[in-house]
């Protein structure tokens, strides 16, 4: 069987691992925003966000309300696009690395690109769909 028929084969199961573990990321983070919402707002001042409270609103429905629906197969394709414009602009606001210097730069680097590839994997399940193992297909 030729890897290509393989995948195709498997295609469902594919897109439902991809689903997990792209949403591994903003379910976790954003169950601790729900948790200590607090301390996230805290953390969105000491970064010089303004109106850290909303932000801090905005980062956890968007990580874990958005990111469980997802996991869920309910609203995919919108929805993976909504995440992936939140996750670029969570990149450019929050993991400015061109503005630092030393240890903290690498560090705030990998963080940027990191958001870059997972932004590119929510378009592709934008364009994808979520497969048949999702609310979507029921």
């Amino acid at each position: 069987m030729r890897y290509t028929q393989l995948f195709e084969r498997y295609r469902d199961v594919l897109l439902l691992i991809s689903r997990v573990l792209l949403m591994a990321l903003f379910v976790i983070f954003g169950w601790d925003k729900f948790l200590n919402f607090s301390g996230t707002v805290d953390y969105m001042e000491s970064v010089g966000l303004p109106f850290a409270t909303l932000a801090t609103l905005i980062a956890l429905v968007m990580e874990l309300v958005v990111g469980v629906a997802i996991l869920l197969g309910f609203y995919t394709r919108p929805l993976a696009l909504a995440l992936c414009l939140y996750t670029l602009i969570t990149a450019l606001l929050g993991h400015r690395f061109w503005a630092l210097t030393g240890g903290l730069r690498l560090d705030t680097m990998i963080h940027f690109y990191k958001n870059m590839s997972i932004a590119g994997g929510l378009l592709l399940l934008c364009l994808t769909g979520p497969g048949k193992y999702s609310m979507d297909r029921r």
